[in-house]
C-alpha cells in the first residue's frame, strides 16, 4: 500500500504496472489520468492563483520563517495504512519533503519512506531502480530503464548531424529563472546549444540583462508547476520588458511556451517525451501524433 506524494513517484509506480498498490497521493499528481480517482493527501499551503512574482515572494518568505509551503492530511494518511510512503528530497520548493512529512506527524504511521532526490538523468533512472527494488520488482524496473535510455537514444540518432540552434529553457518568469537540473542534458541530445543554465545544477534566478545578452534563436517558456494554459498567462508578464520585443526569437516567432507542470520540470516518466518535445520545437521533428498545441504552443 503506497500513498505518492510526489508525482513522479506515482508515476514511475505506475509506470512499472504496480498502480494497484496506490491508495494516496498527491494533490499534484495527474499522470496517468486514473490516479485523479485517489485520495489527495496533500494541497498548497498558500493561494497558488496569484501572479508569478507573488507565488515567489510568498515561498520566498514562508523558507526564510519556517512555515511550510504543503499541507499534510496526516489523518487520511493514518487511515489508508500505508506500507510505503514516496516524497522528494531534491528541492525544498517544488513538492512535498521528508521534513514536512516529519512535520505533519506522518512519521508515527509505520510506514517506509522514500525520498526519491533526482537533479540529473541518471538521477531519475537511479530513482526508478530505488522504487522498483522497494516494490520487489528489480527486473521490470531495469527493463524500464532501458526502454526510456532507448527513447532518449532514438532523439538524439534522429537529430544527430542538424545544426544545433541557440536556447534559453525559462522555468520561471518573474523573476526569471533559467532551467537547470536535467534539462540541459534533454536539450543537448534533442540536437540544441543551450546558452544558459547547466546540468545537474539547480535551477537559478538570471538578471534579465543575460537573457538579453545572450539573445538565443528560440525560447522555451516553461514555468515549474504550471499546465500550458497557466504558462501562457505570464506572456504579459515577460512583454513588460522593454527589450522583449528586440529578442531575435521574440522577432522571428520562434518563443514557446510548454507545460512545465508535466514534462520540464517533472522528473519521471516524462523526460523522454520532453526531449522528444525540445527537438520537435527547435528542428520540427515530431515523434509519433504532433505535440504542438497540445502539450505546448508558439507564442
Amino acid at each position: 500500500r503506497i500513498v505518492s506524494l510526489l508525482a513522479s513517484g506515482t508515476e514511475i509506480v505506475c509506470a512499472l504496472a504496480a498502480g494497484d498498490t496506490l491508495v494516496g497521493r498527491s494533490h499534484e499528481c495527474d499522470n496517468p489520468a486514473w490516479v485523479h480517482s485517489l485520495p489527495a493527501c496533500s494541497q498548497p499551503a498558500f493561494d497558488i492563483s496569484v501572479s508569478s512574482r507573488d507565488i515567489d515572494a510568498e515561498v520566498r518568505r514562508r523558507i526564510h520563517s519556517g512555515e511550510p509551503l504543503y499541507l499534510i492530511d496526516s489523518s487520511l494518511i493514518r487511515s489508508l495504512q500505508p506500507d510505503l510512503v514516496i516524497t522528494q528530497s531534491h528541492c525544498e520548493v517544488c513538492a512535498v519533503t521528508p521534513g514536512d512529512v516529519e512535520r505533519s506527524g506522518v512519521c508515527m504511521v509505520n510506514a517506509r519512506q522514500l525520498a526519491l532526490s533526482a537533479g540529473s538523468l541518471e538521477g531519475i533512472f537511479a530513482d526508478i531502480g530505488r522504487v522498483a527494488r522497494e516494490l520487489g520488482l528489480e527486473k521490470r524496473g531495469c527493463e524500464l530503464i532501458d526502454r526510456e535510455r532507448c527513447r532518449l537514444q532514438t532523439v538524439r540518432a534522429k537529430t544527430a548531424g542538424l545544426r544545433k540552434p541557440t536556447l534559453v529553457m525559462i522555468e520561471w518568469t518573474d523573476p526569471i529563472f533559467a532551467m537547470g537540473n536535467w534539462g540541459p542534458e534533454l536539450v543537448e541530445i534533442a540536437g540544441g546549444d543551450l546558452l544558459i543554465g547547466r546540468a545537474g545544477e539547480y535551477s537559478g534566478a538570471i538578471d534579465p540583462a543575460q537573457l538579453r545578452a545572450a539573445d538565443p534563436e528560440f525560447l522555451i517558456v516553461a514555468p515549474c508547476g504550471f499546465s500550458l494554459a497557466r504558462a501562457l498567462q505570464d506572456q504579459a508578464v515577460l512583454e513588460q520588458h522593454p527589450w522583449w520585443g528586440d529578442l531575435q526569437a521574440v522577432r522571428n516567432g520562434k518563443v514557446a511556451f510548454a507545460d512545465g507542470n508535466l514534462f520540464f520540470n517533472r522528473s519521471g516518466m516524462t523526460v523522454a517525451p520532453t526531449a522528444e518535445i525540445i527537438a520537435e520545437i527547435l528542428h520540427g521533428a515530431p515523434f509519433g501524433e504532433r505535440t504542438e498545441g497540445v502539450y505546448w504552443r508558439w507564442l
